[in-house]
């Protein structure tokens, strides 16, 4: 039943959903916006333009991110995410901006509102449907490590909670009968909103360029520590690129110096399988084999009947996040 429900929300398909919800949730905003003339339903009208927007582009590079590796692409399309999701960032920023600036207008020059009644109700409605297909965009991108989904889940909550301060807002206005709360509440949202496009695209741009992801490389640790062979005498210069949930890891795997290339690939076999089967095939290996140094490092080395040993095994070097990324082999230093 599980994998017929993940072939049935695929990716893909969960990304089609969001169009077509951004499409629906942004007519009915734009017709609350007309019925009632607010200044703080426009600001969620606005940035419904730019659901639109991204999740067509988002259906587009997930698509394309889904293509297999080629010649011309040997690592795959993922980063494509990257971009896409940088972009529905910037997005975001724009209709920040443009909610901004119609808000502080508004403070000057406030527009007669009407059947806010009926404006409310729809607008109610489209965060429930916004918080429910975003929860679920949600769940979906972490579970594929996607941030094409990451970032549409994202803003639609982000949507769904902007919607519900408006509402707030409006609340007051409609019982106070103060025309100025309308544009404080855009004033107020088109700060959040900016600053919602600020994260996306500084995660984004993280992807693109390759930044360290500290928790990626500490959850690898966890799975090498708990599992550590004795013939894995240490681990390092490890470098882990993400393209959108497709895992490149490169590193160092230092073994017995005297074992033959068969022996050592049965070793690092061992190695690549552990975490092939923790990242669901979705990794890919560049490890070079390295020789131990005796003098230094059979303190550190627990392969029973060694014959080349030199000196008694004292204990291992705990793994962590500064000795597995360092570019040196892991050494017992008199």
């Amino acid at each position: 039943m599980k994998s017929v429900m993940n072939q049935q929300w695929s990716p893909i398909r969960v990304q089609k959903l969001i169009v077509f919800v951004s499409i629906t949730l942004f007519v009915v905003k734009l017709f609350a916006w007309k019925l009632t003339n607010s200044v703080a339903i426009m600001t969620d009208a606005l940035e419904s333009t730019v659901n639109v927007i991204a999740s067509l582009i988002g259906l587009y590079s997930i698509i394309l991110a889904s293509k297999p590796k080629d010649a011309e692409h040997p690592y795959g399309h993922g980063k494509v995410e990257f971009i896409s999701s940088a972009l529905e960032g910037l997005l975001i920023l724009i209709a920040g901006v443009l909610i901004l600036i119609e808000a502080v207008r508004g403070l000057f020059l406030p527009k007669e509102l009407k059947q806010l009644d009926i404006g409310m109700l729809l607008m109610i409605t489209t965060a429930f449907i916004n918080f429910i297909v975003g929860w679920f965009c949600l769940r979906k991108g972490r579970k594929e490590n996607s941030p094409i989904l990451l970032a549409s889940g994202s803003h639609l909550l982000t949507d769904t909670y902007s919607t519900l301060g408006i509402l707030t807002g409006i609340t007051c206005l409609w019982i106070t009968g103060y025309k100025w709360i309308d544009n404080g509440i855009a004033l107020l949202f088109s700060g959040f909103i900016l600053i919602t496009g600020y994260k996306i695209i500084r995660r984004s741009i993280s992807g693109i360029m390759d930044e360290k992801d500290v928790v990626i490389i500490n959850e690898i640790i966890d799975v090498l520590k708990t599992n550590r062979n004795e013939k894995w005498i240490d681990i390092h210069n490890m470098r882990v690129i993400d393209y959108a949930g497709f895992y490149h890891i490169d590193c160092h795997l230092t073994v017995q110096y005297y074992i033959s290339v068969n022996e050592a690939h049965e070793v690092l076999d061992r190695l690549t399988q552990l975490l092939q089967a923790h990242f669901n095939n979705q990794v890919e290996f560049f490890i070079h084999i390295d020789g131990c140094i005796p003098e230094l490092q059979c303190g550190i080395c627990n392969v029973k009947n060694c014959s080349k040993r030199i000196k008694q095994f004292e204990g291992y070097i705990e793994w962590n996040h500064a000795n597995i990324l360092h570019n040196q082999k892991h050494l017992i230093k008199s």
